[in-house]
């Protein structure tokens, strides 16, 4: 019997594992970050001119044409045709053709943890492979103004102190001017006004929209959101994503299959999000109306569209739109909700457990200013939580003391009437209630520690303070999984472990698996045989689960089993018969091996 369950016990074990590889690859697909970018929609036509004068309000802004080719980014940043952006963390050009912000590299972020990689690069012209802009605009007697007219600039480069503004004028007349501010984070402001000079009334709509390429998207998991974001009406929904796939209790709302969203409500800020980087719309007060779509393949757009104003000759009128564009630092984007902008900071996806996770955050912060390594920062702030936690680990403690001494009557009224289930259950009531035992205080305080762990795990996932910041030795980004791969003997035979992959199983991974089974093994044990051997596989399988995670985590994760055992050593001093009474089961259980071979 004992060899079936263990046989048993390793099949399902595989199988978790298998399963879990299989699952988190069909459900969470990784998005190729040199995947070619494909041809836009060729049935997303421009629309045709409309006659000068005639009041014809655009429903929305429609699709988009389809570009002629591919274009290479270097060619394309050559163009003469451009006003450099330079900020203290910002840098790129405005494209005069089209009047569009579609070359931004974040200054503060590298794109790889290798010494000389460049900036990280957010913003890409169209047609590029990792295309990603924003453009400004104006719908005009219900036709939207050619993409590829040319726009003149009154300076040659934008910077905090020194704004920039576009200008042209149409064939009726009208002249449209964007003037364009830049904070000293991630913040332009585009003021965009009409003035009508022609003899006629115009019907005017400027607008904005983002548009990217979804080829070069993170990972959106059911922890972190990644796609299209907005907040409106005071609330933030992560609902809206480029394609639907598992969702966990949620309604999810894919473009590829609904090709259009419209944003219900007024929106407070639209926009795409990936793990650690963001860019937003942040409409004006005036009256406007915002949507995602899908205008090609792996190709979106989240749009924002002011009400129609008659402009009568003479008259101008103003809209202003500010464009976020960068890293999701907590911090700023709070700086900014508190400035006015509703619901900014959730553009980082904290969840249930915000009220955890911040704190955890801006400890964090506070020991790596004090240690100068987020590693050891990490180390710390688990000696915190639990060094907090202890006196819930004492009451555990006491409350399995009490079950233990109180299992010997407990047996003898599970023996006394074992054909009256129902008087047992009684007679056992009363007993807790004779020795003022607890059943479920051995419980809570393990059902208090879920969402601390998890609310530390999303820190450590969602935290952009934790990207490429290195630990010791091997470990140079505790962002990403543990590098050191044990079983290609760490690079020495001649294949490649997949990264993300169950098979990743670095150092970090074996020491969690080897402290989780160490606790496992000092735990009293009041289970049954068959469930004794499937939790002596639990960490095993938990070290294959785990190795993909990020090592700040594992790292948090053995730091805790170790704390745990320094614990449990502590705690089974005070308490001497549960110590004792679990060796004698761990004796007997050893007795009645040979017996049942």
């Amino acid at each position: 019997m004992d060899n079936r369950n263990l046989l048993l016990a390793v099949v399902l074990s595989g199988l978790l594992i298998l399963g879990w590889d299989v699952g988190m690859r069909y459900f969470y697909p990784q998005a190729s970050l040199s995947a070619p970018m494909a041809a836009s929609d060729p049935a997303a036509k421009a629309p045709s001119q409309g006659a000068p004068g005639t009041v014809k309000p655009a429903a929305d802004l429609g699709g988009d044409p389809a570009p002629a080719r591919k274009v290479d980014l270097t060619a394309a940043l050559a163009s003469p045709e451009r006003v450099a952006i330079d900020t203290p963390r910002l840098a790129g050009s405005i494209n005069l053709v089209g009047a569009r912000i579609d070359d931004i590299v974040l200054k503060d972020y590298r794109q790889t943890v290798k010494k000389g990689s460049g900036p990280v690069r957010l913003f890409a012209p169209e047609s590029t492979p990792d295309q990603y802009f924003a453009e400004f605009g104006f719908v005009t007697n219900g036709v939207r103004q050619p993409s590829d007219a040319r726009w003149q600039a009154d300076g040659g480069k934008l910077t905090p102190t020194s704004p920039v503004t576009l200008t042209r004028t149409d064939a009726d007349g009208i002249t449209y001017r964007i003037r364009l501010t830049v904070d000293k984070d991630y913040m332009i402001t585009a003021e965009q006004t009409a003035v009508n000079a022609g003899t006629t009334a115009a019907t005017v709509q400027p607008f904005a929209f983002i548009k990217r390429t979804s080829a070069n998207a993170g990972l959106s998991t059911w922890t972190a959101h990644t796609g299209p974001i907005f907040a409106a009406d005071d609330v933030a929904s992560y609902e809206v994503s480029y394609k639907c796939g598992w969702t966990l209790l949620s309604t999810c709302y894919g473009l590829t299959e609904d090709k259009l969203h419209k944003i219900p409500g007024k929106a407070d800020w639209l926009g795409f999000t990936d793990q650690y980087w963001f860019a937003a719309l942040v409409p004006g007060a005036a009256a406007a109306s915002a949507d995602f779509r899908k205008v090609g393949d792996e190709l979106f757009r989240a749009d924002v569209l002011y009400a129609p104003i008659t402009l009568p000759a003479g008259k101008a009128v103003t809209r202003a739109t500010r464009l976020f564009s960068g890293a999701k630092e907590s911090a700023l984007l709070d700086r900014y909700e508190d400035s006015g902008i509703a619901k900014f900071g959730l553009a980082i996806t904290w969840g249930w457990f915000w009220f955890f996770e911040k704190p955890f955050l801006w400890l964090l912060r506070t020991l790596n200013s004090v240690v100068g390594n987020f590693g050891v920062a990490i180390i710390l702030l688990t000696v915190i939580i639990r060094g907090l936690m202890f006196p819930v680990a004492q009451r555990q403690f006491a409350s399995m003391a009490q079950m233990k001494a109180v299992q010997p009557k407990m047996k003898a009224i599970q023996e006394r009437f074992k054909d009256d289930k129902q008087r047992q259950q009684q007679e056992i009531m009363k007993l807790y209630k004779e020795e003022k035992v607890n059943p479920l205080a051995g419980c809570l305080p393990m059902v208090i520690q879920i969402p601390v762990f998890f609310a530390l795990y999303k820190v450590l996932v969602l935290a952009i303070e934790m990207r490429h910041e290195p630990f010791v030795l091997w470990i140079k980004d505790l962002s990403a999984p543990d590098p050191a791969h044990i079983l290609n003997l760490f690079g020495l035979l001649p294949f490649v472990v997949p990264e993300h992959s169950f098979l990743a199983i670095g150092p970090l991974a074996v020491l969690l698996g080897i402290t989780m089974f160490l606790t496992f093994k000092l735990n009293p044990s009041t289970m049954d045989p068959v469930q004794q051997q499937m939790f002596s596989f639990m960490p095993w399988i938990l070290m294959f689960v785990m190795a993909p995670f990020a090592a700040g985590l594992l790292i948090y994760w053995v730091t805790s089993n170790l704390l745990t055992l320094a614990q449990q050593t502590y705690l089974y001093s005070r308490h001497p018969q549960l110590k004792a009474a679990n060796v004698k089961a761990k004796e007997e259980e050893e007795r009645k091996k040979p017996a049942k071979g």
